[in-house]
């Protein structure tokens, strides 16, 4: 489906803002993108968006379920786009890097704590905040 049948879908009008800015979730090779990285990227590309606009077209996407709100480092909000499927997220604390995982263990393991606790789960994600072992680590602290 393209992102204007994406658009209608949802029951939003396509606008070229919309169109745009969906566009570039399914292009970017970056998943978890904050509505300033968007803004940064339309200007990039030479599209005249503002701001807001941004902001509010990134509401409406969450709210029609076309994109997925996380709070991985305090008040910052990223997206990601909705592809149906259930993940998890490995968060470093230092740079920010974000990797998603799916691990059937530890879902089961879950599965099984919640139950033995009287709990039937509906919906959970998991954020594990650790330090990445990256070469381009921000904040990777030097080899003594």
């Amino acid at each position: 489906m393209n992102s204007t049948a994406k658009v209608k879908t949802s029951g939003l009008k396509a606008t070229l803002p919309r169109l745009r800015i969906l566009e570039l979730f399914e292009k970017s090779t970056v998943r978890h993108l904050s509505a300033e990285d968007v803004y940064k990227l339309l200007q990039k590309d030479g599209t005249d968006t503002g701001l807001a606009t941004v902001y509010r077209v990134l509401m409406q996407f969450e709210q029609a379920g076309l994109l997925i709100r996380h709070h991985f480092e305090s008040d910052k909000a990223v997206f990601e786009i909705n592809r149906g499927g259930h993940h998890d997220h490995l968060v470093c604390m230092q740079c920010g890097h974000v990797e998603e995982f799916y691990d059937a263990e530890i879902e089961k393991r879950q599965s099984e704590v919640a139950q033995s606790r009287g709990f039937r789960i509906h919906d959970h994600s998991l954020h594990i905040y650790a330090d990445c072992s990256r070469a381009d680590c921000a904040n990777r602290p030097l080899k003594s």
